[in-house]
């Protein structure tokens, strides 16, 4: 077995260096050299040499990357660092070759066995891990028998950290995963050291399967928990394994989803960047090594460089030769290769035997892998994806942290990319969310506005009192400082997270029945985080119309919010009504726009509707719901209900809900006021009125308002319902009897 996993790791390897420059290791040149001796006198020979061609330089760097692992396997045990030339020598041949190209898997193999076996000491050790940096991908095999030494014991406690760090950092880049998942025990049995455990957990959190989580473990991880406290990374671990096993795990855990872990890629970030450039045939910027700890650095935004080229684990060159058929391929992988699907019946036909790429990021680029998560519905697919973006948007997305727009472009596709796979698939991701709570206190409300505003619409559903300080008070500054028109912007967002918020509760009561529900909490306090949600638009609404002077555009936007409230008892079956605040109601009421009336009443229809299908269910016993709706919820309606029919309709306003001094009316010298907002005389309508009567008695020299009583009253109400006021003509309907005609 092991010859030929060599020479399929070989295929890989050359496959996936094409387009390399010509310094890229080639697998075919790793040939140990017997004498180290004449290794050396070749290399001063070539030194010597005057012309070399391009070949000849290839060779060189080649023979001397050769001669230099050579050193590492069979070199002294415990040399000093800094005495020793000739090591100094090695090691930036080695770290050259490293940073500029990576090494191939063979070499991380060496180095691997060198850096654990003990024959050099901690400083060395390292720095052979900070030069590890793969050329394509690294061998399964390598990384058992690194794994292998751990257990001899000859490395320090600070090269087992490393060890682990450069494991969680390089997980995407492993060729295979099925052997390194039958050590899960021996990784967990590390747990029990202070220093390993937060690395250990984060490894585990990305290896665990249902088959993994164990009783036994279970308690291990609580025991441990009791002895350290409330760490964020047995956090994790425990989360993951509610998730499988939600029966193992009785403790409270923490609602919200959040990062747990520190990001381990810090010392290899800018090697593993050119790595995707170079695998994706770009030309990476000349890089520097860092050896010491790693800050951020400037540098170009390039969204196509940072999401990874879509690539099987187990597709290699020869898979798609023309000569070999897909039956052949099956009987050597038992994969279909993702670079073949092309489309939607291809990946019907394949949906049993499709291996998701290494690299997760890879799937955001492609719709049928969408398809394909969307229809597994596999946990561990959606943990595997939230890593790497959550590392993504940690690491490479640091435009937040500098005043430095110049890519904003970039910067701004990329999120394009994952904005509309979070639509594609219909959920917020977590990792977004993480990005959110850093990111907000520090947005000026210019930079990529509506790519912000949208994610900030998907994100998922969780406890607003948790998110309230976190997100939405920050928000709130920007709202109230800013233009009319990112008021407006946010309004909308508001609305689409609402709407994602009601369809996600709407399907998890259907779901809480036959399954586990997604969605930590119960329903009450579901219904609680949703109301404030709405409270807090309603608190935005009337600060802002105070702001902007009652201004009608805004307007617009808060009746499209509140058009969504008032239907999420009937629409998403969820029980709740929660009425628009006054500051909202009495501005559109005494607007001077008939579009805003309109869409008042239609409201009003829909909340009446709402409450007397909410009443209707209390009064039969076998549909009683444990919600009972308070009744001063139907009081207040009451009181609108009745202050726009007393306008109107009856022309007695504000009798009741709102009272208005008739002093201040006659100071307004309003001469009858009682008449002045009916359907004839409010100022919204009165252009209307003017038209009918020209329209009906252009005999008329003189338009006589007033005279639109009885008959006339009836026709004028068909005329407006002919003008598109259907919300008008609805709430008439069911709120108005016809019998008490003006």
């Amino acid at each position: 077995m092991a010859p030929e996993r060599k020479v399929k790791n070989s295929q890989v390897q050359r496959r996936t260096s094409q387009g390399s420059n010509s310094y890229q290791t080639r697998l075919s040149a790793w040939k140990v050299r017997e004498d180290l001796n004449d290794s050396k006198s070749i290399s001063k020979h070539r030194k010597n040499s005057v012309v070399e061609d391009f070949e000849h330089g290839d060779n060189q760097v080649e023979d001397a990357l050769q001669i230099a692992v050579r050193y590492f396997e069979k070199g002294p045990i415990k040399t000093a660092q800094r005495k020793d030339k000739t090591l100094e020598r090695h090691f930036k041949t080695v770290e050259n070759v490293a940073w500029k190209n990576g090494l191939a898997p063979e070499g991380i193999d060496i180095l691997l066995n060198v850096a654990l076996s003990g024959r050099f000491g901690s400083a060395v050790n390292t720095r052979i891990f900070k030069c590890m940096i793969p050329a394509t991908l690294i061998s399964e095999d390598s990384v058992v028998k690194a794994v292998s030494w751990l257990c001899v014991g000859k490395c320090s406690g600070s090269t087992k950290v490393l060890f682990y760090r450069w494991l969680v950092a390089m997980f995407d880049f492993i060729d295979h995963k099925e052997q390194i998942n039958l050590l899960y025990g021996f990784f967990f049995a590390s747990l029990q050291d202070d220093a390993l455990c937060p690395y250990v957990c984060h490894l585990l959190y990305l290896l665990t399967k249902k088959e993994n989580v164990k009783p036994f473990r279970v308690r291990k991880l609580l025991d441990l928990q009791a002895k350290m406290g409330m760490q964020p990374h047995l956090q994790a671990l425990l989360s993951l394994y509610k998730f499988f096993v939600p029966t193992l795990i009785s403790v409270s855990l923490p609602v919200r989803k959040k990062i747990y872990f520190k990001n381990s890629e810090n010392l290899w970030k800018t090697a593993l960047l050119a790595m995707r450039q170079r695998n994706q045939g770009l030309a990476p910027e000349p890089l520097k090594l860092m050896l010491g700890n790693v800050c951020p650095v400037k540098r170009k935004w390039n969204s196509h460089s940072v999401i990874p080229v879509l690539n099987s684990c187990n597709y290699s060159k020869e898979s798609g030769k023309k000569g070999m058929n897909l039956s052949d391929f099956f009987s050597s992988n038992g994969s279909f290769p993702l670079e073949q699907l092309k489309s939607f019946p291809q990946l019907l036909q394949n949906i049993h035997c499709l291996e998701l790429p290494s690299q997760m990021g890879a799937v955001l680029n492609n719709s049928l892998l969408l398809h394909y998560i969307n229809c597994v519905r596999d946990e561990s697919v959606l943990l595997r994806l939230y890593h790497w973006l959550s590392q993504t948007l940690q690491e490479e997305c640091i435009w937040y942290k500098v005043n430095n727009y110049e890519h904003g472009k970039e910067f701004t596709n990329f999120l394009d990319i994952v904005i509309r796979a979070e639509c594609f698939l219909q959920e917020g991701f977590y990792s977004c969310e993480a990005f959110l709570y850093k990111s907000l206190p520090l947005w000026d409300g210019l930079c990529c506005r509506s790519q912000f505003l949208q994610l900030l619409s998907w994100i998922p559903f969780s406890s607003f009192s948790e998110v309230k300080p976190l997100l939405f008070d920050h928000l709130s500054r920007l709202f109230f400082t800013s233009t009319i028109y990112f008021k407006c912007s946010v309004l909308q967002c508001l609305k689409e997270l609402l709407q994602n918020w009601l369809l996600w509760l709407s399907m998890d009561i259907h779901l809480k029945s036959v399954t586990n529900s997604p969605l930590e909490t119960t329903l009450g306090g579901s219904m609680n985080s949703v109301s404030e949600l709405i409270h807090y638009v309603g608190w935005l609404s009337t600060t802002a119309m105070r702001l902007e002077s009652n201004s009608t555009f805004l307007l617009h936007f808060i009746l499209d919010f509140y058009e969504k409230v008032c239907d999420t008892y009937i629409n998403y079956n969820l029980p709740l009504v929660v009425l628009f605040p006054p500051g909202v109601f009495y501005p559109a009421l005494l607007s001077l726009d008939p579009s805003i009336l309109n869409q008042l009443c239609y409201i009003l229809d829909r909340y009446r509707k709402n409450l007397t299908a909410a009443k209707e269910n209390e009064l039969v016993p076998k549909t009683k719901s444990e919600f009972s709706f308070s009744s001063k919820t139907y009081q207040e309606f009451n009181h609108y209900l009745t202050a726009m029919v007393g306008c109107l309709w009856t022309s007695k306003p504000f009798q009741k809900g709102l009272y208005i001094d008739a002093k201040a009316l006659e100071k307004a010298a309003v001469a009858e006021y009682k008449n002045s907002l009916n359907l004839v005389h409010h100022p919204a309508f009165m252009s209307y009125t003017v038209s009918f009567l020209l329209q009906e008695w252009p005999e008329e020299r003189t338009v006589n308002m007033s005279s639109v009583r009885g008959k006339k009253w009836n026709w004028y109400l068909e005329y407006l319902f002919s003008e598109g006021f259907q919300g008008l003509k609805l709430f008439i309907q069911s709120s108005i009897h016809h019998s008490s005609v003006p």
